[in-house]
């Protein structure tokens, strides 16, 4: 079995990653409406997050904003660092309690080493997967590998939605004046 982590020299290959912003009031709020949209049926989330501030300030007021939107808390709040060994205790600590949704702030290589070692080694489902604008970067899918994330979705700082479909990131225009259709890949 090979292993799942991301080699240095595979990394470097995609460039310097940016590291995680601090989310936006924008971000949050389309977060939210992802996940509470009618027909959605999520009652239950576990949050995940790198260790870095701008991951940790997110998960936190996701996981603040989602119990104020009258839902039940986080089954759990999860982080890991930007590099690790295996990665394996923090995959089966996020996948332990089987949520409806998991919502995800990470920087790009951290989640792209958490994604990898998830389909891998646990249950996890990318299409139940929801993420904050730093995981919007095509770089992700591309480190990730074929099908690592396949149906992932998650916001932008401005509020717009993206997706992750055979390894493209391609980002929706929400808002007044949107007319749904793609605004093109990241």
């Amino acid at each position: 079995m090979t292993s799942p982590l991301i080699s240095p020299a595979e990394a470097a290959a995609y460039g310097d990653l940016p590291s995680p912003a601090p989310h936006t009031d924008a971000e949050l709020a389309a977060l939210l409406d992802l996940l509470t949209a009618p027909r959605t049926r999520i009652a239950t989330v576990v949050v995940g997050h790198g260790r870095d501030t701008a991951s940790r300030s997110a998960a936190a007021a996701f996981a603040e904003a989602w119990r104020a939107h009258g839902r039940l808390p986080a089954l759990a709040v999860v982080d890991w660092p930007e590099s690790a060994a295996s990665w394996l205790r923090a995959a089966n600590r996020f996948t332990a309690e089987e949520p409806d949704a998991w919502v995800v702030a990470a920087a790009p290589l951290g989640w792209a080493q958490m994604s990898r070692r998830l389909r891998h080694s646990t249950d996890w489902d990318p299409a139940r997967t929801y993420g904050f604008a730093a995981l919007g970067d095509s770089r992700v899918p591309a480190l990730a590998g074929p099908e690592t994330l396949q149906g992932m979705r998650g916001v932008a700082a401005d509020g717009s939605t993206w997706t992750i479909d055979r390894g493209w990131v391609t980002q929706q225009v929400t808002g007044p004046s949107a007319d749904d259709s793609p605004r093109g890949t990241l």
